[in-house]
């Protein structure tokens, strides 16, 4: 088919850049759209673009219909910690045409070379809080509202485009209010005594700047051996806290400190929005914060959003702490099901599911090609 490429610079250009993938999955039952307002502030006013740089692009039809669209990043946090040269893909969606697609890819590459890269990698955003990954196996399941959907040809493309496999991410579906063992609970009782550990009241974290910064301190440590994360600066832990914390459900939260007051480990989970934000359809008004609001109350499925701990204390034991208090709480509610945040395959915390029932829900992959002439 015959296609232009048009750099998107206008607001009027980046709101139908964010609209494109509405109009491509209008017919999927599985697609789950972000909030329009919402993602116009992450690609104009987010605070990661403090030191991130993008650019955004789309592929318009002799029609004059957006048939592709692609964004790059440029993120030098990234290849200063990791010690690499690559340029991010991101927001990018297309219909089934392999040239469409390359030439998308083509324009990040471009770009790349200019800045003086040497590889390419994604769907990732500026960091980890960013949704990143483009689905590969789970085409049927529908996704975390922070986790991307795409149709199955979007990975068949990349494989005849030869773009490599960097790391595929999982996700488990386990069930949430099956109980915990006796002998589980006594376990980590003594966890508890032993290393003088406590399990915090969220109003303590969301009133105290110190715990705050305790927490984040600790989330920065927790993962940076992580394929492509990236320590949150202090502007977007400002805004986590002001868009996420005010929300956090006691019984969804386990905030573990030690005997000094310092974040030791961390579970914090959300209740399952995906099928109130298909109703909104990425718009609040007039009836979106109605349908996301009535499920934020009423929900039987959640999503395991953090889970980590500090370096000092992982490999001992006490992410079965925050893992039993929250599945205490869920044991006496009506939740039947929880979602896992994608982990990388080859992660150690991934074999933590196997003391639940779970099954496999979605994989994901982020790939990586070469961009040097």
């Amino acid at each position: 088919m015959g296609f232009k490429i048009k750099e998107v610079v206008t607001s009027a250009e980046i709101k139908k850049f964010i609209k494109f993938p509405h109009k491509l999955y209008s017919s999927n039952k599985q697609y789950v759209p972000v909030l329009d307002s919402d993602e116009f502030k992450v690609l104009t006013s987010s605070p990661s673009l403090e030191y991130c740089k993008i650019k955004m692009w789309v592929a318009v039809s002799q029609e004059g219909e957006i048939v592709g669209r692609i964004a790059g990043i440029y993120n030098p946090r990234s290849n200063e910690v990791h010690n690499e040269k690559r340029v991010r893909f991101g927001w990018f969606d297309f219909i089934e045409d392999k040239e469409v697609a390359s030439a998308l890819l083509q324009k990040v590459e471009e770009w790349g070379r200019e800045l003086g890269m040497k590889e390419m990698h994604g769907p990732l955003g500026y960091n980890t809080w960013n949704r990143q990954g483009m689905l590969t196996e789970g085409f049927d399941n529908i996704p975390p509202i922070n986790c991307l959907y795409n149709y199955a040809y979007y990975p068949r493309i990349m494989e005849e485009l030869g773009v490599g496999k960097q790391v595929d991410w999982v996700q488990v579906k386990i069930e949430a209010n099956a109980g915990v063992p006796d002998k589980l609970r006594r376990i980590n009782q003594m966890l508890l005594e032993k290393y003088k550990l406590r399990i915090i009241d969220i109003k303590e974290i969301k009133e105290n700047p110190k715990l705050l910064d305790s927490f984040f301190k600790s989330y920065n440590e927790s993962f940076k051996e992580i394929d492509n994360f990236i320590p949150l600066n202090q502007s977007e832990a400002d805004q986590i806290v002001k868009e996420y914390f005010p929300k956090l459900r006691e019984e969804l939260t386990s905030i573990i400190v030690d005997q000094d007051n310092n974040i030791a480990a961390f579970g914090v989970c959300f209740p399952n929005l995906s099928k109130s934000f298909q109703k909104a359809k990425g718009k609040l008004f007039p009836f979106g914060m109605f349908h996301i609001m009535k499920e934020f109350k009423n929900y039987d499925t959640i999503d395991l959003m953090i889970l980590g701990a500090a370096p000092a204390w992982q490999n001992k034991g006490i992410s079965s702490i925050y893992h039993t208090h929250i599945a205490t709480n869920l044991e006496r509610g009506r939740i039947k099901y929880a979602i896992s945040n994608p982990q990388a395959e080859d992660n150690s915390a991934y074999k933590v599911w196997s003391r639940y029932s779970f099954e496999p829900y979605m994989r994901r992959r982020c790939y990586l090609k070469n961009i040097e002439k």
